[in-house]
């Protein structure tokens, strides 16, 4: 498993908050297909980026296909997003 697929698989389901950079976000991700599809959509509260992306487990490694983004945008994103204790206000 690549640093990427383990950094989203370990991303909890649903809407959640986190950081990059010290930026701040609320992000949704969305399971279909039993887990074999992961849609992760992210808004940086207070600001302008914006992060999408869909996963498909489809072979060696799956296949990432950013929304309208280059892969390495969504690509740190992932692995450097992190999750904040539940509970913490918007």
């Amino acid at each position: 498993m690549s640093d990427f697929t383990t950094a989203l698989a370990a991303l909890p389901d649903g809407t959640f908050f986190g950081t990059v950079g010290g930026r701040r976000y609320v992000a949704t991700k969305s399971l279909f297909a039993g887990g074999k599809s992961v849609k992760l959509v992210a808004e940086e509260l207070g600001g302008t980026d914006y992060i999408s992306l869909n996963w498909y487990d489809i072979g060696p490694g799956g296949r990432l296909k950013p929304c309208e983004m280059p892969e390495a945008k969504v690509r740190s994103f992932v692995e450097r997003l992190v999750i904040e204790a539940p509970g913490g206000d918007v």
